[in-house]
């Protein structure tokens, strides 16, 4: 049993989908759970009532994590209301599906923004509360969340695919910049996950059943539940040796050629 008692995390894009299934795992091994929303306000409060019921500790912050100022106001507030962060989940995504050939400046900007900066800058801000010292033993867990389109080409995926591959990487750099401050950095890349976003997609029934053919685990496609066990995981003391690594949650789609 992962027992996350008297720990405090953060998990960003905790509305909806991968984020929402992270947020309760969590709180349902003992933490408490910080979340963040852009455009879903009646989500995540729900998601808040499930935390509270647990009988954890939540906060519910509205935050465009492509902006700068947001992520400061963020972390200052994780702060001001806890005193600690634990576990930082990094899982807001965005930047609109379209051809790369029809990507402008802005788009790629905003995907770039929010998917690989905002990483970068809430490790920034949150490194302080997140370092161990000898007053707080143990390890923290940063993660990030990534998708297939970071390694593979995918159809109107090419702003995000891109600024996931950033992501994936700066993933690795700060394993090896504040692993020796008791912090662990590690990205889970998921599969195709049955999602409101790849429902948006022309051809997702489609896309959804050619991953569920190719799975070599029971013949389905990735839950966000599925992702939210990894992130217990990685989020656990179990996980302490675990550094800078990729995990990969696809059902073994991606063995295919």
């Amino acid at each position: 049993m992962i027992d996350l008692t008297n720990r405090v995390a953060l998990v960003t894009g905790g509305s909806r989908g991968i984020g929402r299934s992270i947020a309760i795992k969590l709180a349902e091994a003992g933490a408490d759970v910080l979340i963040t929303y852009l455009n879903a306000p009646a989500d995540a409060q729900e998601v808040a009532g499930e935390i509270m019921t647990l009988g954890r500790k939540t906060l519910v912050l509205k935050a465009d994590l492509s902006e700068e100022e947001d992520i400061k106001h963020l972390v200052d507030t994780v702060n001001e209301h806890f005193g600690q962060l634990d576990i930082l989940i990094s899982n807001a995504a965005g930047g609109g599906f379209r051809p790369a050939m029809n990507v402008s400046t802005h788009n790629f900007e905003y995907a770039m923004n929010l998917n690989a900066r905002a990483f970068m800058l809430l490790m920034q801000e949150a490194a302080p509360l997140l370092k161990r010292t000898s007053e707080r033993p143990g390890r923290a867990k940063a993660i990030s969340i990534s998708s297939f389109g970071a390694v593979r080409a995918l159809p109107m995926y090419g702003a995000i695919g891109a600024t996931k591959a950033a992501l994936e990487a700066l993933t690795r750099h700060f394993a090896l910049e504040l692993g020796n401050d008791g912090i662990n950095v590690n990205c889970i890349r998921a599969g195709v996950v049955d999602t409101g976003a790849i429902r948006s997609l022309p051809n997702a029934e489609e896309l959804l059943q050619a991953r569920a053919q190719r799975s070599l685990a029971d013949s389905r496609n990735v839950t966000p539940e599925d992702v939210a066990k990894v992130a217990l995981f990685l989020a656990s003391e179990l996980s302490d040796m675990v550094q800078g690594e990729t995990v990969v949650v696809d059902g073994g789609t991606s063995l295919h050629p």
